[in-house]
């Protein structure tokens, strides 16, 4: 026991040395991991997601769903068929829309050929009215002249009669003197028959003046008529010339009706224009090329304007959002490289950089943002989104799926 004791030492002492230069090395090593991992230059969160467009497709007519292409997780491409919408009642609208826009067409080409009409009829009617009043005032002043004329005409054949009046009355009182002569035999028969011829001659003269007078009365009266005639006849005119003097008023009408024909035109076009889209949306294509998600239609189903029938996902173009603590954004800028290890692939890392930092903390987009300014207040360390682009080529397969876990590294340095 004695001489064995010396023997076992020196391995003792051997193995714990050993030992105590394994664990230095594992702490060295762990030391310099740590070092390498937790070195400045480098942000690391593992508060981060994958994120692409999710389009949401909402039908934007309503109706009866008669077809449907897809199923959920299958990839379209753009412009693929995925929904269409009995089309019958929509075909209807468009019919009777093309029926309105024939209607109002003809109705603007007569309106519009009413215009020329009507300017050449107002222009001819101003003419014509014109005329008919020179012409009205130059029958009013003959007329005039007429009734003057027969005026003179009646006072000198009054005065004629006068005349023939006074020389009658005289043969008859000379007829009645000398016949009282005449039987006293104081004067011849031939100078009393002579005087008696001259009354008579007198009085047919008389007779004569008289029926001229009432010749020339009679001829005042015609004037008369005639003026008057004239006269309403010039109003007539001047009324005519007053109704063709509002030409423009009736040519600025008629243009107002064909203008109103025109807007009647372009409001049948765009009510057809609106009934062919509507008929166009019966039928609804993929907007982007991406996976059907969320399909929540059948065949049969009555759908409604606006109603969400199924999402696409654009898988084509992700990137990460990575919600970075506030105190890790002091070094960090768009355009610094990153890597992305990937949970769902075993770590898998992806290369990228970073594209941008989000306006506001994440806390204020929320529904209920915190309000600091009442009751107690601890302060709580915000988290910022930042956008990180990954490098093209790095996922032809798309495995990349929107909310898968990623760790993002950023580094600042």
């Amino acid at each position: 026991m004695t001489d064995q004791a010396p023997t076992d030492r020196p391995g003792l002492l051997q193995q714990t040395r050993f030992r105590v230069a394994v664990v230095a090395m594992l702490v060295i090593v762990l030391g310099i991991a740590a070092w390498l991992w937790f070195r400045p230059g480098r942000e690391v969160t593992d508060d981060a997601q994958v994120d692409a467009r999710v389009t949401q497709i909402a039908a934007r007519v309503g109706g009866t769903v008669t077809r449907v292409t897809v199923d959920d997780n299958r990839l379209v491409e753009r412009d693929a068929v995925l929904i269409e919408i009995d089309p019958r009642d929509y075909q209807v609208a468009v019919d009777k829309a093309r029926a309105e826009l024939a209607d109002a067409e003809a109705s603007a080409v007569a309106a519009q050929s009413n215009v020329p009409i009507t300017t050449a009829t107002a222009t001819s009617g101003v003419s014509t009215a014109r005329g008919g009043v020179s012409q009205a005032e130059a029958a009013v002043a003959a007329a005039g002249k007429e009734v003057d004329a027969a005026h003179a005409r009646l006072t000198a054949v009054q005065a004629r009669l006068r005349e023939v009046e006074a020389n009658a009355t005289k043969a008859a009182r000379d007829v009645e003197r000398l016949r009282g002569l005449l039987a006293k035999d104081e004067i011849s028969q031939q100078q009393f028959d002579t005087t008696v011829a001259t009354a008579d001659a007198q009085k047919a003269a008389s007779d004569s003046a008289r029926s001229q007078v009432a010749e020339a009365e009679a001829g005042i009266r015609v004037a008369e008529s005639r003026l008057a005639q004239a006269r309403a006849a010039e109003q007539q005119a001047h009324s005519e010339l007053r109704s063709a003097q509002t030409a423009p008023q009736q040519v600025a009408a008629t243009k107002a009706r064909a203008s109103s024909a025109e807007a009647h035109v372009l409001q049948a076009r765009a009510t057809l224009a609106q009934a062919e889209l509507n008929l166009q949306y019966t039928t609804i294509h993929a907007p982007i090329r991406g996976i059907v998600s969320k399909r929540g239609l059948n065949v049969g189903q009555v759908v409604q304007p606006g109603q969400p029938l199924l999402a696409l996902v654009a898988i084509d173009d992700v990137w990460v959002t990575a919600n970075f603590k506030e105190t890790q954004l002091r070094n960090m800028r768009p355009g610094q490289r990153a890597t992305v290890d990937v949970d769902a692939y075993g770590g898998r890392e992806f290369t990228g950089k970073v594209d941008s930092i989000a306006g506001a903390t994440g806390a204020r987009f929320s529904l209920l943002p915190p309000e600091n300014a009442t009751g107690n207040f601890v302060k709580v360390v915000q988290r910022v989104p930042v956008k990180i682009v990954l490098d093209a080529g790095q996922d032809p397969e798309h495995l990349l799926r929107p909310g898968l876990s990623v760790v993002p590294t950023v580094f600042t340095k």
